[in-house]
C-alpha cells in the first residue's frame, strides 16, 4: 500500500541515485579495495545528491520552466545545472572532509580551490544528465497529453457533427403521409389506422438516431417497409418494391435512418419524376468481410447534379466516413439507361 503512494518522480530519483552507488562500487571493487571511509562517503554524497536535485526541481517548478518557450526553458536548464552543480561540487568536498575522505595525494597534488573546482566540474555532466532526463521524460509526457487532448478533441467534433448530420435526417414525406392517411379516413378507415401505425414507426425510428449509434439492419428494413407501405398510398400502382434481403445481414449494425434516407431519395429524386411510376429494389449481402446493400430505382442523375449534391446523399457520406473512419464506401451511378443504383459498401461484423 506504500509502495503504491510513491510517485513516478521518487522511484526514478531512488533508482537514479541507487544505480550510480551500484556502479560505483562496482568499479572500485573491480579496481581496487574499497574503504569504510568510501563507502560512506560514497552513499552521503549521493544522499546529498538526491536532496539537491529534488531541491532543483522545487526551483524548476517555482520558475514554471516547462511552461515556457523552449529556447528558455533550454537557457534556465543550463543556469540551474551550472548553479547547482557548484554546489554539489561543494557539498560533495564538504562530505569527504568531515569524513576525512582526502587521498594525501590528492590534497597534495590540487589546492583547495581545484578541487573545489573540479568536483564542480564532475558534478556538472551528473546534474546536466538529471535535468537532460527530467527534461526528456516530461517533454514526453507533455506531447502524450496534448495527443490525448487532440485525441479526445476529435471525439467531440466527430460525435457533434453527427449530432448535427443526424439533426437534420428526419421524414420529408410526412405531409404527404398525412394527406395520404386523410384521404383513406372516409374511404378503408383500416387502412388508414394501419398507416397511421406505419407513420408512428417511422417516427419513433427518427428520434432513436439520436439516442443510438447503430441499429440492427432488421430494424432498418421494418421501417423501410413501413415507409414504403405509406408511399404506396400516394403512389398506388405506379410503385412497384422487391425486396431482397439476405437473412445473415439482418442482425448487422448500420447507422439509423440510413437505408430509409436513401430509399426516400430514390422515390423523390427518381420514381415521383416518372409519369409511369417506376420500381424500387433493395438488396443486401456479404461480400467477404463487408455488408454490402444496394438500392436500384427508375430514373436518372440528371448530370448527377441534384442527385449527388442533395442532403440526403451528402449527409450519407459523411455520416459513413465520420463512423467508419474512410472504411466504407458509397457509389451512386447510372447502370443502364433510366436506371439508377446506389450501392454502400461497410465493415462488417462477425458472423457466428
Amino acid at each position: 500500500m506504500l509502495l503504491k503512494r510513491i510517485s513516478t518522480y521518487w522511484w526514478f530519483q531512488l533508482f537514479g541515485w541507487g544505480i550510480l552507488v551500484a556502479i560505483s562500487l562496482f568499479f572500485i571493487i573491480t579496481l581496487g579495495d574499497p574503504t569504510a571511509v568510501y563507502i560512506k562517503s560514497l552513499v552521503a554524497t549521493c544522499i546529498a545528491g538526491l536532496i539537491i536535485t529534488h531541491g532543483m526541481r522545487i526551483n524548476i517548478h517555482k520558475l514554471r520552466v516547462l511552461h515556457k518557450p523552449i529556447k528558455q526553458q533550454l537557457i534556465l536548464f543550463i543556469l540551474l545545472t551550472i548553479i547547482y552543480a557548484i554546489i554539489f561540487g561543494f557539498t560533495s568536498e564538504g562530505i569527504d572532509y568531515v569524513l576525512g575522505h582526502n587521498p594525501s595525494e590528492r590534497a597534495a597534488k590540487f589546492s583547495r580551490t581545484t578541487r573545489l573546482l573540479l568536483s564542480s566540474f564532475n558534478a556538472l555532466w551528473l546534474i546536466l544528465m538529471w535535468n537532460f532526463v527530467y527534461f526528456i521524460y516530461h517533454y514526453v509526457q507533455r506531447n502524450r497529453q496534448q495527443e490525448l487532448d487532440t485525441f479526445r478533441l476529435q471525439a467531440v467534433v466527430k460525435s457533434l457533427e453527427l449530432k448535427t448530420i443526424k439533426s437534420h435526417i428526419n421524414p420529408h414525406f410526412i405531409f404527404n403521409a398525412l394527406n395520404s392517411i386523410r384521404a383513406l379516413v372516409d374511404e378503408n378507415p383500416t387502412r388508414a389506422r394501419t398507416a397511421i401505425t406505419e407513420l408512428s414507426n417511422i417516427l419513433r425510428s427518427s428520434l432513436q438516431v439520436e439516442q443510438e449509434e447503430t441499429v440492427t439492419l432488421a430494424q432498418e428494413v421494418n421501417i423501410v417497409n413501413d415507409y414504403l407501405a405509406l408511399e404506396q398510398i400516394r403512389f398506388e400502382e405506379r410503385l412497384k418494391v422487391k425486396m431482397d434481403i439476405d437473412p445473415d445481414t439482418l442482425t448487422q449494425r448500420i447507422p439509423p435512418m440510413m437505408l430509409q434516407t436513401l430509399v426516400e431519395n430514390a422515390i423523390k429524386h427518381g420514381i415521383s419524376k416518372q409519369i409511369q411510376g417506376g420500381c424500387i429494389s433493395i438488396k443486401s449481402t456479404i461480400e467477404g468481410s463487408n455488408l454490402e446493400l444496394s438500392i436500384k430505382n427508375t430514373g436518372n442523375l440528371n448530370g448527377a447534379t441534384n442527385r449527388t449534391d442533395g442532403f440526403g446523399i451528402r449527409s450519407t457520406k459523411e455520416r459513413l466516413n465520420l463512423m467508419y473512419n474512410g472504411k466504407a464506401k458509397f457509389d451512386i451511378q447510372e447502370t443502364a439507361p433510366n436506371m439508377v443504383e446506389t450501392v454502400i459498401t461497410m465493415p462488417a461484423a462477425i458472423l457466428l
